[in-house]
């Protein structure tokens, strides 16, 4: 990445992607057989779901989809910290949280990638080229 702007895009677009994809990956688990009685029922692959369970969820995926808007405003000091920590934390969400299901494993293999993606990128970032972009 050349310039800040372009790193600042790069990285909120694979935040963006981690994001959609979580949320596809539950839609599409809605469409496997069987799952519609076990929402109904609040027992899913054997798990009963609580509204606290739901709460806890919520707080995860609003990590990557506050990261999409952060990227753009967050100071640049705080660019490696935050999304090596918001990428850890969303992979756990992600493999924890997960389902055996074919279509979840390759939806959540494309997240975990993208998760790599955004820690290499803000691990190769010049801290040169922060110092520069906050003095200007």
């Amino acid at each position: 990445m050349n310039t800040l702007t372009a790193r600042r895009n790069a990285l909120s677009s694979l935040w963006a992607f981690v994001a959609l994809n979580i949320a596809f990956a539950d839609i599409l688990g809605l469409y496997t057989p069987g799952v519609i009685p076990e929402v109904i029922e609040g027992v899913i692959e054997g798990v009963t779901v609580t509204e606290n369970m739901i709460l806890i969820a919520a707080v995860f995926i609003q990590i990557p989809v506050a990261l999409i808007v952060a990227m753009q405003f967050l100071p640049l000091r705080a660019w490696r910290a935050v999304n090596i920590l918001a990428a850890l934390v969303t992979a756990v969400f992600v493999v924890a949280g997960g389902s055996p299901r074919p279509h979840y494993i390759f939806v959540a293999s494309c997240e975990i990638v993208a998760l790599l993606s955004i820690v290499v990128l803000v691990w190769r970032a010049p801290t040169s080229e922060w110092a520069d972009a906050e003095s200007a």
